[in-house]
C-alpha cells in the first residue's frame, strides 16, 4: 500500500470516501489528515502487535517510563519519516493535488507537556523504539493539556488547549484494560492466618481508561507503546452528589499542572500523581501476572523509571500491591520494589522538590500514607544505627518531617538508581542538594547527560541541512549520530560554508514570513536572529536578556555613532498561570517590543519579537533559523537544558553561562566556538552560602544598569503603569536572587563579542559547522543506550 505510489493513491481515495461518505473533491484538509493518519496506524498495526508478542515470547525485560508530561509535538511527519514512506506519500498526494505540508499543518500538537521534562520523555520514547529496546511510556491523557497562550495588550492570557477537539487519530481506546483507582476512605487492620492484613474501604473509585499510541522506531519494525490514562467515573458514591463526583473525577485528567496555590489545587495535583501511578502499575502488574503468575521475580523482568518526583508514589503503590494483594512480607516486598524502581532528578531548586502536607496526603491516600510512614520509620531506624545521636541529620533526611511528606527523599530511599541529567547537575546533587543521601547511598547516584532525538530536531526539522550533511559524509550519521563529527573537516571549506549559509538564510526567510503573518512586524532576514525560547522562569533569566535589549535601545537612541550589527531578538515562552512574576516578565518583553519596533529613529537595527503559544511545531520552525542560542540561566540552577542541544545541532552558536549541559557542550566545541560569560556555579553557591551579594552596588556603579532598572518604574513604559515594580523590587529590595545585575556587564561584553564575530562570516560559519559536528554526542540515542546498559539492564 505504501511502497507503490499508484496503489497508495487508490487506497487513499477509497478510504477517504468510506470514512466520510463524500467524494474526494468535497473533502477538507482535516478529512485528508485523518484518512492518512488512520492508514498509517493500520499500516503499522501488524508490527505493533508483533513487537509486543516478541517481547512476551522472548521474556524480554521491559522498562516503563512514568512521566507526568510527554511533549510529543505533531506525529504525522515524524511517523512518515521513521517508516521511510514520506516520499511515496508526498508524491502520491501531489498527483492528487494535495500538498503534504498543508496536511501536516492541520495536526494539532498533542497537549501533553510544558517544557524540557516532557520533551525529553518524548525523545526518549523515540530512541527506545529506534534502538529496538523494549521500553514504553505511561502518562496522563490530558483533555486540555497546559493552556493555549494568547498575548493580549502584551499580557499572557490562558485559554483551554483544545488539542482533542477533532479526536486523536493516533490513539486506540482500550476500555477492557481499565484500572480502578481508589481515593479517600478508611483502612481496617486485622489479623488473618497469622499475618497482619489491611482492608481499604468506603473508597471513592475512579476508572483509569487507557488510550494506547504507537511509538514508531526509525527504519525498524519495532513499535513500542505510549499508554495515556483518562479519568472516568466508576460506580457513583452514595455520599456524594453525582454531578459533583463526575466533575471531580474528570478534573483529574483535564489539565496539566492545575494551580496548587490552594488546598483544592494541591488535592487535585496529588490525585493526578497517584492516578498515573496506580493505573500504570496496576496495568503493568496485571500483564505480568498473566505471563508469569506470582510477582516474586517481578524486578527481573520489569524496570519502572520515574521521571522527576511526580510519579514517586510508584514506590508505596508497588509496596501496597506486594503486601496487600500478593501477601508478601515487608522485606521481600521492599527488595522487589527497590530493585524495580529508578529515579531521575531534574532540578537543583529546593522549591521544586515536591513536599505534600500530611493533612492533605493522609486522608486522600490513607493506605499509601501508612506505607510511606512505615518506610520512613524503618529508614530513620537505619539512620540511627549508622549515626547514633545525630538527630539533626536524621531530621534532615527523614521522608516525613515537619508535617510534610518529602517526595525526593522517598524517591532516593525507595529506588536503586538516582541520576542527574548533566555532569555538573549530578555533582551538585551529590555534594550539595542531596549530600547526606549521597554519603549514605553512594552506589545509587550516577549521571546521564540528557539528549535529543536528532531524527526530529535535525532530519525532520531541517531537511535541507540534513541533505547537505549527507552529501558531505554519507548517511551513517542518521543511525549513528556521533558520525557527525566527520563534518569537522569541512569547518573551513568555503564551498560547504557557502551551502550552509544558504540553508540558514532559507530558514530565516521562512521564519521572517511566519513572524510577519503572526505579528505584523517585518524583520530583517540578514540580521542576527538571537533566540531565547524555553519555559518562563526567573532562574532562566529572560529578564537579563530583555534588560540588555533595553540597554542596546538606549545606546541606539543616545549615540548616533554606535555601530551595532542589526539584531532580531526572538522570545517564546509560557509562564505558569499562577506564576505572576514570570507573567510580568512576558509583559515587559512585549512592552520593550512595542517601543523598539515602532521607533523609526533606530532604522530597524533592533527588533524584538515575542511568539505566542510556544510549542514543538513552532520550535521546529525556530531552531533551524537561529543564529544565536541564549542559554543564560544562573549557574547551578539549570539541571541540563535540551534547547541548547537543538540549537547547536542546527548550527546556532551558544551564548551562555557555565551551567547544565552548556559545560559539556563547551568541552566538545571549545571556547573558540561558544560565548561564555558570568559567574560559575561554584561562585554562585559561594555567594548563597555567605548571604548573597549587594545588588545595589551594581545598580549605583554601572550607569547602564542604573538606567534600565529605573526605566522599569519611571514611566518609560506608559502602557504598563506600575506593573513592573515587583521586577524592580526583586532586583534591588530583594537583592536579585538570580544574579541578573551581577552578570549584566559580563553578558553585555559577550553580546558585543557576538556582534563583532558575526561580521566575520567565514569565522562564524566555521563555528557553526564545529557545533553541528560535535552535536552527535547529545543525541538521545546515546543517553538511552546508557540508561539501558547502566540502569535498566534491558537489551
Amino acid at each position: 500500500m505504501f511502497t507503490d505510489k499508484e496503489e497508495f493513491k487508490q487506497t487513499f481515495l477509497k478510504r477517504l470516501e468510506m470514512m466520510y461518505g463524500k467524494r474526494f473533491w468535497e473533502s477538507t484538509v482535516l478529512d485528508q489528515y485523518n484518512t492518512l493518519g488512520h492508514m498509517i496506524r493500520e499500516y503499522i498495526s501488524k508490527h505493533w502487535i508483533q513487537t509486543n508478542e516478541r517481547y512476551r515470547a522472548e521474556h524480554k525485560k521491559q522498562v516503563y517510563y512514568l512521566s507526568i508530561e510527554f511533549l510529543l509535538g505533531r506525529l504525522l511527519g515524524s511517523n512518515l519519516m521513521n517508516l521511510g514512506i514520506r516520499d511515496v506519500v508526498e508524491q502520491g498526494l501531489k498527483e492528487l493535488g494535495i500538498e503534504l505540508a498543508h496536511i501536516e499543518e492541520v495536526e494539532i500538537d498533542a497537549g501533553l507537556g510544558n517544557g524540557g521534562l516532557g520533551r525529553l520523555a518524548a525523545c526518549f520514547l523515540d530512541s527506545l523504539a529506534s534502538l529496538d529496546l523494549p521500553g514504553h511510556g505511561q502518562g496522563i491523557r490530558y483533555k486540555h493539556g497546559l493552556f493555549d497562550q494568547k498575548i493580549v495588550n502584551g499580557y499572557q492570557v490562558e485559554l483551554p488547549e483544545q488539542w482533542l477537539r477533532h479526536g486523536n487519530v493516533w490513539e486506540v481506546k482500550k476500555e477492557d484494560l481499565a484500572v480502578e483507582v481508589n481515593f479517600w476512605g478508611k483502612v481496617e487492620c486485622y489479623e488473618q492466618d497469622g499475618r497482619l492484613t489491611f482492608r481499604h474501604y468506603d473508597v471513592e473509585k475512579v476508572m483509569a481508561v487507557p488510550y494506547d499510541m504507537p511509538v514508531i522506531g526509525y527504519d525498524t519494525t519495532t513499535v513500542n507503546t505510549l499508554r495515556l490514562w483518562s479519568a472516568e467515573p466508576a460506580k457513583f458514591p452514595l455520599h456524594k452528589h453525582v454531578m459533583q463526583y463526575k466533575r471531580e473525577t474528570e478534573a483529574i485528567s483535564e489539565f496539566l499542572y492545575p494551580d496548587d496555590t490552594n488546598d483544592e489545587g494541591k488535592i487535585l495535583r496529588l490525585k493526578q500523581q497517584y492516578f498515573l501511578v496506580a493505573a500504570s502499575i496496576g496495568s503493568i502488574v496485571r500483564d505480568y501476572r498473566q505471563r508469569y503468575g506470582h510477582l516474586q521475580h517481578f524486578h527481573r523482568h520489569v524496570a519502572i523509571h520515574v521521571n522527576d518526583t511526580h510519579p514517586v508514589l510508584a514506590i508505596p503503590e508497588l509496596m501496597r500491591i506486594l503486601l496487600d494483594e500478593e501477601g508478601m512480607g515487608w522485606d521481600e516486598a521492599w527488595h522487589i520494589t527497590t530493585n524495580t524502581i529508578s529515579y531521575t532528578n531534574h532540578t537543583t531548586l529546593s522549591e521544586a522538590l515536591e513536599k505534600w502536607p500530611i493533612y492533605i496526603f493522609q486522608p486522600l491516600l490513607p493506605r499509601i500514607y501508612m506505607i510511606v510512614q512505615e518506610i520512613n520509620e524503618r529508614f530513620c531506624r537505619d539512620l540511627w544505627n549508622r549515626y547514633p545521636g545525630d538527630w539533626k541529620r536524621i531530621e534532615e533526611m527523614a521522608i516525613i518531617a515537619h508535617g510534610l511528606v518529602k517526595m525526593a527523599h522517598l524517591a532516593i530511599v525507595g529506588s536503586y538508581s538516582v541520576n542527574g541529567v548533566a555532569k555538573i547537575h549530578s555533582e551538585i546533587l551529590k555534594h550539595r542538594e542531596m549530600k547526606l543521601f549521597y554519603e549514605y547511598f553512594p552506589e545509587k547516584f550516577n549521571n546521564k547527560t540528557n539528549g535529543i532525538t536528532h531524527r526530529r530536531w535535525l532530519l525532520k526539522a531541517n531537511p535541507e541541512l540534513s541533505s547537505l550533511i549527507t552529501e558531505a559524509i554519507g548517511t551513517e550519521w542518521i543511525k549513528q549520530p556521533e558520525q557527525l563529527i566527520q563534518l569537522k573537516k569541512y569547518a573551513t571549506d568555503h564551498a560547504f560554508q557557502e551551502q550552509l549559509e544558504k540553508v540558514k538564510h532559507h530558514h530565516k526567510q521562512q521564519l521572517a514570513t511566519y513572524i510577519y503573518e503572526k505579528t505584523g512586524v517585518a524583520v530583517d532576514e540578514s540580521s542576527i536572529f538571537d533566540v531565547q525560547v524555553k519555559r518562563l522562569h526567573a532562574y532562566k533569566r529572560q529578564l537579563l536578556n530583555v534588560l540588555h535589549i533595553m540597554h542596546l535601545y538606549n545606546r541606539l537612541k543616545e549615540d548616533e555613532h554606535f555601530d551595532m550589527y542589526p539584531r532580531t531578538f526572538i522570545f517564546g515562552a509560557k509562564a505558569s498561570p499562577g506564576y505572576h512574576y514570570a507573567k510580568r516578565i512576558i509583559k515587559l518583553i512585549n512592552s520593550v517590543a512595542q517601543k523598539v519596533n515602532s521607533d523609526e529613529q533606530i532604522n530597524g537595527r533592533l527588533k524584538v519579537i515575542f511568539l505566542e503559544n510556544y510549542r514543538v511545531s513552532l520550535a521546529e520552525k525556530i531552531f533551524p533559523a537561529a543564529d544565536v542560542s541564549e542559554q543564560i540561566s544562573t549557574a547551578s540552577k539549570e539541571a541540563s537544558g535540551t534547547g541548547n542541544m537543538k540549537f547547536m545541532m542546527n548550527g546556532a552558536i551558544t551564548i551562555g553561562t557555565l551551567d547544565g549541559a552548556n559545560i559539556e557542550i563547551l568541552e566538545r566545541v571549545g571556547h573558540d566556538n561558544m560565548f561564555i560569560f558570568g559567574l560559575t556555579a561554584e561562585e554562585v553557591l559561594h555567594y548563597y552560602a555567605n548571604g548573597g551579594y549587594h545588588s545595589y552596588e551594581y545598580y549605583h556603579h554601572d550607569q547602564r544598569i542604573h538606567q534600565v532598572v529605573n526605566q522599569l518604574v519611571n514611566g518609560f513604559f506608559p502602557d504598563a503603569y506600575d506593573h513592573f515594580e515587583p521586577i524592580y523590587d526583586s532586583l534591588l529590595a530583594h537583592n536579585d536572587q538570580y544574579f541578573v545585575l551581577r552578570d549584566f556587564a559580563s553578558y553585555a561584553d559577550a553580546q558585543q563579542q557576538v556582534g563583532a564575530t558575526y561580521k566575520n562570516r567565514q569565522k562564524w560559519l566555521e563555528m557553526s559547522i564545529v557545533n553541528i559536528a560535535c552535536s552527535g554526542y547529545f543525541s538521545s540515542d546515546r543517553t538511552i543506550e546508557e540508561y539501558a546498559q547502566d540502569i535498566w539492564n534491558i537489551h
